[in-house]
């Protein structure tokens, strides 16, 4: 899959929240977008996942809404912050149509080495462990071919955490986008794109391109 947002803007009430800017990214890549901490990060994620309509601009990638997921988005996919670990996995795998009774959630934990923290109140996890978990949740739900990670350098500042996170499920074949606000570019892993720009760098290919196909005349 790949998903293009063309020279896409976000308005609000009270003006421009982000003004036009464009981004490719397709399955196996990695791509980062920097821009200023805000409710326009969270729109473009929310354009790119089919979720907005933007201002200007267009997103194509097929059925976005159907394969995409957006992460910890505040004030859209983020958990509240009273419920315990377990409350929050069970909401979502049900929300994934997935078994979601006590002993699945609890099974779900011990699987992703989290069966500790079931009754740990969500705001209190560390941060590395609840963008690990909301993340592995998202990327199971059936059908998702798109990962949008919304801020998480809002938790920690150790940049490694989250991208190598996000490089980890790119190389699953997934297309991840990672929305960054309070990371300095220079402490980025790669070059990031940047709100309000057209012209970005390439995202990264975290997994191998498909073999070109021989044709008949060279398989002869």
């Amino acid at each position: 899959m790949q998903v293009h947002a063309d020279r896409v803007s976000v308005t609000g009430p009270h003006g421009t929240l982000l003004p036009p800017t464009s981004l490719t990214v397709a399955a196996g890549q990695l791509a980062v977008l920097h821009g200023e901490p805000g409710a326009g990060l969270t729109a473009f994620g929310l354009a790119l996942a089919g979720r907005l309509k933007p201002a200007t601009g267009t997103v194509t990638g097929g059925k976005l809404r159907e394969v995409s997921a957006v992460v910890d988005a505040p004030g859209v996919s983020e958990p509240d912050g009273a419920l315990s670990l377990g409350v929050v996995v069970g909401e979502e795998l049900a929300l994934a149509h997935r078994p979601s009774s006590k002993p699945d959630v609890r099974r779900w934990l011990a699987a992703n080495d989290a069966g500790p923290f079931a009754d740990t109140r969500f705001e209190n996890l560390e941060p590395t462990l609840r963008t690990r978990l909301l993340t592995a949740l998202a990327a199971s739900r059936e059908g998702v071919e798109l990962l949008v990670l919304d801020t998480p350098d809002r938790h920690t500042s150790d940049v490694g955490s989250w991208s190598a996170l996000a490089r980890e499920h790119a190389e699953r074949g997934l297309a991840v986008i990672v929305l960054s606000a309070t990371t300095p570019i220079s402490a980025l892993p790669f070059p990031p794109a940047r709100t309000g720009e057209l012209e970005q760098p390439e995202p990264e290919q975290c997994a191998p391109l498909p073999e070109p196909e021989e044709d008949e005349g060279e398989q002869q």
